[in-house]
């Protein structure tokens, strides 16, 4: 799923890694909602309730919003560089490992959100998980050449109407039609239930939640290193 590029990619692989990372997604927006009210990975929410912010003079919370963006354009940006560096030493493993220091970085904060009890959880834990969706989304962008976007439902919202659009009017690419259709179906359903699983779990064992998902990540991409370097051909 992670080390597979270009013409080597088909929509079943796509539809597993939308579906498992969604899910990941899911959870950490829904969980970063119930710690403090505010989503860490809905950038057109945060914007417009920046804007609103705004018209009513509330300045601070509307720079808070405005922080989430950032980082969430930070961590997009820094999962670019690393795989930018990583393609020009053609490094196969590189989107594995990019999901991998999405984990390490999860593992961190879970722990500190379990040991610093003393801290403002707004502070650091909604800004921190933006700037990791921005990693994951940036990332799953890059490798899917754009069919996958695990963070937010509204591109894949557009892309089920387009598809039975297309679906509609199909006489010969019915099977691709279909095949698109479940991709972005399963994404939406699979950050559902991330989400319901989150908030669940956030309630019952607060940070932890944080260091499942780290493990979940770790699941998902240290087979694939290990296979890059098993298989460096495949």
């Amino acid at each position: 799923m992670l080390i597979r590029e270009g013409d080597q990619r088909n929509i079943e692989i796509d539809t597993r890694l939308a579906s498992l990372l969604a899910g990941v997604a899911g959870a950490l927006n829904a969980a970063g909602f119930q710690a403090v009210g505010f989503f860490s990975a809905n950038m057109t929410g945060n914007i417009s309730a920046m804007s609103d912010h705004l018209g009513l003079g509330q300045f601070g919370s509307a720079a808070y919003l405005g922080s989430l963006m950032v980082a969430f354009i930070a961590g997009a940006f820094i999962s670019g560089v690393l795989i930018e560096a990583g393609r020009k030493r053609k490094l196969r493993a590189i989107y594995a490992f990019s999901i991998t220091f999405e984990g390490l970085l999860l593992l961190v904060l879970g722990g500190l959100d379990i040991l610093v009890q003393t801290f403002d959880r707004s502070s650091f834990l909604v800004p921190a998980l933006s700037f990791i969706m921005g990693l994951q989304n940036a990332a799953t962008t890059r490798i899917s050449n754009a069919r996958v976007r695990t963070t937010h439902v509204s591109g894949m919202a557009t892309d089920i109407g387009l598809g039975l659009a297309a679906l509609w009017g199909a006489v010969d690419d019915r099977h691709d039609a279909l095949a698109r259709l479940r991709l972005y179906s399963k994404t939406i359903v699979s950050f559902l239930i991330g989400g319901v699983v989150g908030v669940f779990l956030y309630i019952t064992i607060a940070g932890y939640l944080l260091i499942f998902m780290a493990a979940i990540l770790f699941a998902i991409a240290l087979p694939e290193i290990r296979r890059a370097r098993t298989f460096p051909d495949m």
